[in-house]
């Protein structure tokens, strides 16, 4: 009987009994890998079973709507708080420049005025005189008065405007007397001196009495060579008319000419400029007569500058010092010979727009508590001292806009040093 291979004990062993340990976890559990890896096809099922996947939980939609709910809130927070910002950004940016051009418009005015009168008040009875003058003979005529400011009062608490008459010569300015009479058909003026004229030259001739009758006439030096009257020289002062000399209009003079005592002032390249505001631009603009063609030009000069207002400073007793503070505009020498300071004050707007009212009065210029105000209306301010209201009721929803006052005295320094 042949020997049966061993192969069937072997399958029997390999049949693993109810209860018994698979061979595959023993050997497992023994570490021989290659058989765990055999048999684990066998314990597949249990494998399965324990790798499936839990169930995962989401968002609700009331958790997501919460979230959006904060998130916009936290937006909204944000973009309030920036819009603040930048609100306080503007306005404070907007105040600066309001700060600049308040300052730079008084600091013009208070240069021209500083340097007013230069050569109109070398005789300070010239002063106040009606100048008449005309450029070409199809130029329209005009006058002014003879003072070194004039201020043009603005009609119920409206702006003023300030009016600068200066002298400007390449080298100085003194009167010059006439030694002769002048007709009203005279080409030249027979002086004591014609020291620091020359040609070109606008000057005024002013009568030795001035009535209604003999005025104040404007003319410019010429200096033709073609016979001795007509030739500028120690002695004599030409005025020939002519198509290089259109200021000289003969019919200008007074039809009884100028006698002998009345004198010359030298005005140089003359500068006659008028200070106004331009309440259409709200800015301060400066309007002048060309001396070379006669012309007047206007140009613009600050923004966001909404109110110009001015004051004649007078010695009213003599002693030299200023003591009252008025708007009346003299109309004799006597009266301009008071009139030793000029106080003005600028009225600056904010150029930004704030949404709620943010002025609810008009500003105040403070004049002081010992100032003696004639004229505009003053109200106790600041406690003990005076104040005028400055209007700015012009602008478009003024209230909501800032405002900012520059104010200053200007003493005449020519009318000072001359009287």
């Amino acid at each position: 009987m042949k020997d049966h291979p061993q192969a069937c004990p072997l399958r029997v062993a390999a049949t693993p009994s109810p209860g018994a340990t698979p061979v595959g976890r023993q050997s497992r559990l023994h570490g021989v890998s290659g058989i765990g890896r055999a048999v684990s096809l066998v314990a597949g099922p249990k494998a399965s079973a324990s790798s499936t996947p839990r169930l995962q939980r989401g968002f609700t939609l009331i958790e997501l709507m919460v979230g959006l709910v904060l998130g916009l809130l936290t937006v909204l927070l944000i973009t309030q708080v920036t819009a603040v910002s930048e609100g306080k950004k503007r306005t404070v940016s907007m105040g600066s420049d309001a700060q600049v051009n308040g300052a730079l418009s008084l600091f013009t005015l208070q240069r021209d005025i500083e340097m007013s009168g230069y050569g109109a008040t070398a005789s300070p009875d010239a002063l106040g005189c009606t100048v008449k003058g005309q450029y070409d003979t199809t130029g329209a005529p005009f006058t002014f008065t003879l003072a070194p400011v004039v201020i043009g009062d603005g009609a119920g608490n409206a702006p003023d405007t300030i009016t600068v008459l200066q002298g400007r010569t390449s080298s100085f300015s003194v009167p010059m007397l006439l030694t002769g009479v002048h007709l009203q058909t005279d080409d030249h003026f027979t002086v004591s001196s014609s020291l620091g004229a020359t040609a070109g030259n606008m000057m005024i001739a002013v009568p030795k009495t001035q009535d209604s009758t003999t005025w104040c006439t404007l003319f410019s030096v010429t200096n033709d060579t073609s016979s001795p009257t007509t030739t500028l020289s120690a002695t004599n002062v030409p005025h020939v008319s002519g198509t290089s000399a259109k200021w000289n209009q003969s019919s200008l003079f007074p039809p009884a000419g100028y006698i002998d005592g009345s004198y010359l002032l030298n005005m140089g390249s003359m500068a006659y400029r008028t200070y106004s505001i331009d309440s259409a631009n709200n800015l301060l603009q400066a309007t002048e007569r060309s001396p070379t063609n006669g012309v007047i030009a206007s140009q613009e000069l600050y923004p966001q500058i909404v109110n110009l207002q001015a004051l004649y400073g007078k010695d009213t007793d003599g002693d030299g010092v200023v003591d009252t503070y008025d708007n009346t505009t003299p109309t004799t020498n006597a009266g301009w010979l008071q009139v030793l300071a000029i106080r003005i004050a600028v009225v600056a707007r904010s150029n930004q727009y704030e949404k709620d009212p943010v002025t609810t009065t008009p500003p105040l210029w403070d004049v002081g508590a010992t100032a003696t105000i004639n004229g505009p209306a003053t109200a106790t301010c600041n406690v003990t001292s005076k104040c005028i209201t400055l209007q700015v009721s012009q602008v478009p929803e003024w209230q909501h806009y800032r405002y900012k006052v520059y104010d200053t005295v200007v003493p005449l320094r020519n009318v000072l040093w001359n009287k």
